[in-house]
């Protein structure tokens, strides 16, 4: 590996040639924020696979579309005059609505990012649904907002003056303007793409050229002293913004953003992220992945690939999520002491999911799917409080914690608004294509009712499942005309064998655990495809100690309800009345029994529950315990992990 080039260099080198820029083939797919761009001009940039639109996925009557529903409320239940109060006193317009509480309070640096996020997530489930109702919602925020930035007169848009741009220029405490401004032009940048809201695309512009003149002045190293600051994914946005307009200044400007203490030694393959903020860190990996897609610079493919790698692999629960205390507080697989009621930061969860998105692209890998999957799950499902849509900010994988929601109104907590997003585009991912287009199948990468309408090769596929109640996934074919393609079911890496039925007929042969069931043929409408995929409980232990397990069934992490000591109504929500900047758990954990390993198959000891649908207890144990999905428990005490020893000890 090369000895990493300074911006000059780097630029001078002519790895952001502005004359290669106009020869973008510019395909702009799913959610602006996770925009595919096939680039002509930079052949090193590989794609394999692209998602598909999320207007061409709808979900159909299940959980996940559920899910969906609960959100879209909890969207609808937002008063927009409180979400532009503090950005009209900040450009001197008269505001007589009653101000939000927590990150959104008058008096909180951060005040505005959930507006951001709200933008992102009205174009998201616009684009989803089709619903007119929450894209009309989004495009008065636009209204809005465009007056406040024509009142500022300079291209500036802030619920907070540029006095904290000032502080964060001479060094001195600021929390991450950048951070906050980031989700508003990403939300801006969706409106625009996703709805074609060309007032959306005005105010961003006027936002990105404000940054440049903020930025142009800084000298490299003085440059280098403001990304200490978390900045949230401000190349990513600007990467993404130079391939929706093609202007490669944006693209120039999105290169100072791109943060070379953290790049150098990933990009050399070395984990050095010990001690690093973790959410910090992820959007920076994914605007990586974008230049890597938008430029072709190998380099920053490395950066994505190894970080990606080494973060699943090493530094990742049973459910997916990192982080402790939002940190990587260990060394890679060093995950046994670093457990605790702060653990899986749910925005942590979804931008690597983000990633994986990326990686997936670039290598159609049967394991970023399984990863998808699994995070899919147990860090998105299981987040959502399903009696009023609120959001957790962290998902405790400590015994004995509870899952500590806000009070709504009063906890605007970052992952409140990234996951107002993930709820709004569920069918994301569900579906891929090949990049190349002669030929291209279809990857069925998730098992969630659904359909996916493939107009431009003139065929629907309809996904019908009660997965994970059931192992069972039907699809068939709708086509006017035959059509022939390859289409692609995941075997997943937990599968227990499986087999595949076509229009009745049993198939021979089936594709092993952890690769694809490929049926290449022309099909006609009313072809339909079942396949099984038999789960079975597996433990997964961890890496620096075997004795501390979480059991799962197929990708569904297991938890052990423990009860509802002590948890009152004010117990299970955050104090509102208390200024915070996290939740604080009023009450300890109590302690889970220790089990005992009756074989190394956990299936040998722990049983099905007859007659109840994904419900499992233990047997044999001096206190047995009953097992359900984590993202089914809610309002009470549970444990995901169990100190564990073999019988006979």
């Amino acid at each position: 590996m090369t000895e990493p080039q300074s911006r000059r260099e780097f630029l001078a080198a002519g790895a952001l040639a502005a004359a290669a820029l106009p020869l973008w083939r510019r395909t702009m797919l799913g959610t602006a924020t996770d925009l595919v761009v096939a680039v002509e001009a930079a052949p090193t940039a590989r794609l394999r696979t692209l998602p598909f639109a999320l207007t061409q996925v709808r979900l159909r009557p299940g959980p996940v579309l559920d899910a969906l529903q609960v959100n879209r409320r909890h969207l609808l239940a937002q008063d927009l005059d409180r979400l532009l109060h503090t950005f009209r006193l900040t450009a001197g317009i008269p505001s007589a609505a009653k101000p939000l509480g927590g990150w959104e309070a008058p008096d909180n640096e951060l005040r505005g990012h959930y507006t951001g996020h709200y933008l992102s997530a009205c174009a998201l489930m616009a684009a989803q649904t089709g619903d007119g109702e929450v894209r009309a919602r989004g495009e008065r925020l636009v209204a809005e907002l465009a007056k406040c930035q024509a009142a500022h007169g300079n291209g500036y848009l802030s619920a907070f003056p540029e006095e904290l741009f000032d502080r964060l220029r001479a060094g001195k405490p600021a929390w991450a303007p950048f951070y906050t401004v980031h989700k508003l032009m990403a939300g801006l940048l969706d409106t625009y793409t996703l709805g074609g809201n060309r007032q959306a695309l005005s105010v961003l512009e006027g936002m990105a050229r404000w940054t440049r003149g903020w930025v142009q002045p800084l000298g490299d190293d003085h440059m280098a002293r403001v990304l200490e600051r978390e900045y949230g994914g401000m190349n990513e946005l600007l990467y993404n913004l130079a391939a929706a307009t093609g202007n490669a200044g944006w693209a120039e400007l999105a290169h100072r953003f791109d943060h070379e203490r953290v790049f150098a030694p990933l990009a050399a393959g070395r984990d050095e992220l010990k001690g690093l903020h973790v959410n910090t860190t992820i959007p920076k990996i994914i605007g990586a992945a974008r230049r890597y897609e938008t430029l072709g610079d190998p380099r920053a493919r490395d950066v994505a690939d190894f970080f990606w790698h080494t973060v699943t692999e090493r530094r990742s629960y049973a459910t997916g999520g990192t982080s402790n205390n939002e940190e990587w507080q260990a060394g890679p697989n060093e995950l046994a002491s670093q457990l605790g009621g702060y653990t899986q930061e749910s925005c942590v969860t979804y931008n690597m999911m983000k990633l994986t998105r990326h990686v997936f692209g670039w290598t159609a890998d049967p394991r970023a799917a399984d990863y998808y999957e699994r995070a899919f799950y147990n860090g998105i499902l299981c987040v959502e409080h399903p009696a009023d849509g609120e959001k957790l900010y962290y998902t405790p994988l400590e015994s004995g914690y509870w899952k500590l929601f806000g009070t709504p109104t009063q906890d605007y907590w970052c992952c409140t608004g990234s996951m107002a997003e993930a709820f709004s585009k569920l069918g994301d991912s569900i579906y891929f294509r090949d990049a190349d287009g002669d030929g291209a199948g279809v990857y069925v990468n998730l098992f969630v009712p659904s359909e996916l309408d493939w107009t431009e090769r003139g065929v629907r596929l309809v996904q019908e499942t009660r997965f994970p109640e059931e192992d069972i996934i039907r699809l068939t074919v709708r086509a006017a005309r035959p059509v022939r393609l390859p289409l692609r079911i995941r075997v997943p890496y937990w599968a227990q064998g499986g087999s595949a039925v076509l229009n009745g007929q049993a198939l021979d042969g089936f594709a092993a655990p952890g690769s694809y069931f490929v049926l290449d043929r022309s099909w006609r409408d009313g072809d339909r495809v079942e396949v099984r995929l038999p789960m079975r409980l597996h433990a997964q232990a961890m890496p620096d100690d075997p004795t501390v397990q979480a059991y799962m069934y197929g990708p569904l992490v297991l938890a052990g309800p423990l009860g509802k000591e002590g948890l009152t109504p004010q117990v299970l929500r955050a104090e509102p009345t208390k200024p915070r900047t996290v939740p604080e758990y009023q009450g300890k954990p109590v302690a889970a029994p220790t089990l005992v390993a009756r074989s190394d198959d956990p299936g040998a000891w722990i049983r099905p529950v007859p007659g109840r649908v994904l419900e499992f207890r233990t047997t044999g144990q001096a206190t047995d315990v009953s097992l359900v999905p984590l993202n089914r428990i809610f309002d009470e005490r549970y444990a995901v992990y169990w100190k564990v020893q073999p019988a006979g000890v």
